[in-house]
């Protein structure tokens, strides 16, 4: 259902937007944007040069919750978007709320749904969320002793933000020793690693499922599956995401159901009655075992690749869905209407990455591939005159989209082709747990 008319009426015509964040994530969501008719102008802080193409980016970086509050209410926004977690957990939405600017996103404490793991682990523990056992510690000779004597595999977690990198599998007594030491006492991880959360390691799938809320009701998107690590297979260091592809062929109308009713449901309701109600885009990060679906993490935004597939199959207007969670009207939306194809998006990394990334590469081959089949979504990139040049670790998204996932993943892989620079890194495996017998080959 599209509310042009209701919003019209509401004073929601020629909406200027500011969407706050820099990456591919924050790309594909001012690309979305444009194609609303509710939108007439999009300012991005800070952006990136490929955003620039299409939207204005202003040099306010997204961590300066007052600068960013000051020039929504100086150019009058009509609704601000907020991408990365950063600026959710400190507060920004409450910022914007406290000076009656119009902001899209969960509040400081909802948020914390994210910011704290050792909080979201102990939610779901009160409200019976399915999750993995855990123990929380704050002192590393403890957490080293308990490790000594638990059982293999287990997964070792930072309490904070870690950019997606805060989650290190280990498989054996020592090198969860290791581990601990390095996130606790050298603190790889700065502050967010003073507390950690130690978890049995869940078998199965693993799959991203997002939802819209407004605190009261929901509307699930189409779940995605991201690929964390740097190497194919899932081999090598956890980065923020190398690729991603939607829908999850393995996620049947019954598998969404329990979802929806067993995680969602409860984790949006209880949030709601510990006075922390919650608005925007709930993430949950699933590992789907044996015993049925079980939450890795919450995180409190859209994910990062995930968006870069899931919003080009997206056919609703997404302005109309911000404006009705802002409003707490997000009832009057229809179903969320789908493309019945799939997408697929493949990160081209620098060198180094997620360690020391190499910079400063000229990148050949970097123009407009959209076509409506196949899309280009900066993170890491910057222009020196007419050359593109490497900004980042993560430096372009390619998202192909067509009928089948083999049709998308052959669509992004054929532009990849065509793209090059020094260092650069990518996986060519993007897919390969849909249950397909398929892998390009790759020089």
């Amino acid at each position: 259902m599209y509310l042009y008319g209701l919003y019209f009426f509401k004073g929601y015509m020629h909406m200027k937007i500011l969407v706050i964040g820099s990456g591919g994530r924050e790309h594909a969501i001012v690309w979305k944007l444009k194609q609303s008719r509710l939108v007439s102008k999009i300012f991005v802080t800070p952006g990136n040069p490929g955003i620039g193409l299409m939207a204005s980016c202003v040099n306010i970086k997204a961590e300066n919750i007052n600068g960013l509050a000051d020039f929504a209410q100086k150019n009058k926004i009509d609704l601000t978007v907020v991408g990365p977690e950063f600026p959710l957990t400190r507060g920004i939405v409450d910022e914007f709320t406290r000076r009656k600017l119009r902001i899209f996103g969960p509040n400081k404490v909802a948020a914390e749904i994210e910011g704290s793991k050792a909080f979201a682990k102990e939610f779901m523990r009160k409200y019976h969320i399915p999750t993995a056992p855990f123990q929380i510690f704050t002192e590393p000779h403890e957490a080293v002793s308990f490790v000594r004597t638990a059982g293999m595999p287990i997964v070792i977690k930072a309490d904070g933000l870690a950019a997606g990198k805060g989650a290190i599998i280990v498989r054996n007594q020592d090198e969860a020793a290791g581990t601990i030491e390095k996130m606790m006492v050298k603190k790889v991880f700065g502050e967010a690693g003073t507390k950690i959360i130690v978890e049995t390691f869940l078998e199965g799938q693993e799959v991203s499922m997002m939802c819209f809320t407004d605190g009261q009701s929901l509307k699930m998107m189409l779940p995605s599956q991201d690929h964390k690590q740097i190497g194919e297979g899932d081999t090598g260091p956890n980065t923020g995401g190398m690729g991603a592809y939607c829908p999850v062929p393995f996620i049947d109308e019954t598998t969404q159901t329990i979802i929806k009713e067993h995680i969602l449901e409860p984790t949006i309701a209880g949030l709601k009655k510990e006075g922390r109600n919650y608005k925007g885009v709930l993430y949950a990060g699933l590992m789907l075992t044996e015993s049925g679906p079980k939450v890795m993490e919450f995180n409190c935004r859209f994910g990062d690749p995930e968006t870069q597939v899931v919003l080009p199959l997206l056919n609703s207007d997404l302005a109309d869905i911000f404006v009705a969670i802002v409003d707490s009207n997000l009832e009057v939306i229809d179903d969320l209407e789908w493309n019945l194809g799939a997408a697929a998006c493949v990160i081209l990394a620098s060198r180094g990455y997620p360690q020391k990334a190499e910079t400063g590469k000229r990148i050949f081959g970097l123009r407009n591939y959209s076509d409506r089949q196949c899309f280009l979504f900066h993170a890491g990139t910057r222009r020196e005159g007419k050359n593109w040049l490497t900004a980042g670790g993560r430096v372009v998204g390619i998202s192909g989209v067509d009928k089948d996932l083999r049709s998308a993943l052959n669509r992004a892989y054929e532009v990849i082709d065509n793209i090059k620079f020094d260092g650069m890194v990518f996986r060519s495996d993007i897919g390969f747990k849909a249950n397909m017998q398929w892998k390009k080959s790759r020089i």
